[in-house]
């Protein structure tokens, strides 16, 4: 984080940008969530400061020397030293400690790729084979996921096979279409078939994809011991613990 991300940060909170830019901005926020942690850090840090440090001639002081450290921050060349006021130095620091911290935490938490591994599909194998179903295999098979989606849904019209559903979800989960995927995974949860640990197993990744870490782990500690794929499981619990 430097100090751009600061001058974003405080015209954003201003209303000092235009429309373009505060919607890039927003979108920005969205897409990469480290930089969207920072941002309600320095949120929050800003409104004590700002009741604390809150007269309009300071805070504009303060915005200027990040514009002239910004500048000068890429010079090859030694440039003139800018000087703080000993609170613009506590405002610093304190925004640099906490944003810190917050991404080093952020980084130790667990993610979703590192326990994402879809199985692979092989309806056709077991004589259930018809145009659909090949082309919905070769599809997830291939990490094509909106391709299969349609293909699974026109499938299901006809055939509720609680394997066709399984991998319907898993193919809405990696789309992000996560309410629809969940709503797939919790069905076969309530039901008593050999894809019910693997559902809540799912359900549990959908929760981690959302840094739900509570649910997630709930979800977790209900999947029986016997489950197949409970060594991950217990990867994923010791990480949340």
């Amino acid at each position: 984080m430097n100090e751009e991300h600061f001058l974003e940060f405080d015209e954003y909170l201003q209303g000092e940008m235009s429309g373009a830019d505060k919607l890039a901005f927003e979108e920005q926020l969205k897409q990469e969530p480290e930089l969207a942690m920072a941002f309600e850090t320095y949120k929050e840090l800003h409104l004590h400061l700002e009741n604390k440090f809150g007269q309009a001639n300071e805070r504009e002081a303060f915005k200027e020397n990040l514009k002239k450290i910004s500048k000068t921050h890429h010079k090859k060349h030694k440039s003139k030293k800018i000087k703080f006021k000993p609170w613009q130095y506590a405002v610093a620091a304190s925004v640099t400690v906490l944003l810190g911290v917050f991404i080093l935490n952020q980084k130790s938490d667990p993610v979703f790729e590192d326990y994402n591994q879809p199985e692979t599909a092989f309806f056709t194998e077991r004589g259930e084979a018809n145009d659909n179903l090949k082309l919905a295999q070769d599809a997830f098979n291939a990490k094509q996921y909106k391709k299969a989606i349609p293909l699974f849904e026109t499938i299901l019209k006809t055939d509720k096979n609680v394997e066709i559903q399984y991998f319907y979800g898993v193919s809405l989960l990696e789309e992000n279409r996560l309410p629809e995927a969940e709503a797939v995974f919790n069905t076969l949860k309530s039901g008593n078939s050999i894809y019910k640990s693997k559902a809540v197993w799912s359900l549990a990744l959908s929760k981690l994809k959302q840094k739900d870490y509570k649910s997630c782990q709930e979800l977790l500690l209900t999947i029986p011991e016997d489950y197949e794929g409970n060594d991950q499981v217990d990867a994923l619990l010791e990480e949340l613990d």
